[in-house]
């Protein structure tokens, strides 16, 4: 899979299309930033649910 992602970078580097090198760039971004927020999101839920069960 990452194999996959360089090839895409390297052919749009090599390709001069730097605009949308950038806008792949901020996609990857955004997509990392989605799976630290539903990361974080379940942690919160497994604490709140751990929370209630283990308080009675």
């Amino acid at each position: 899979m990452i194999n996959f992602f360089r090839k895409i970078r390297q052919r749009l580097l090599t390709e001069n299309k730097f605009s949308k090198y950038m806008l792949y760039a901020i996609g990857e971004v955004i997509l990392v930033m989605i799976g630290i927020l539903l990361a974080l999101q379940v942690n919160n839920w497994n604490e709140t649910r751990n929370g209630i069960l283990f308080s009675y």
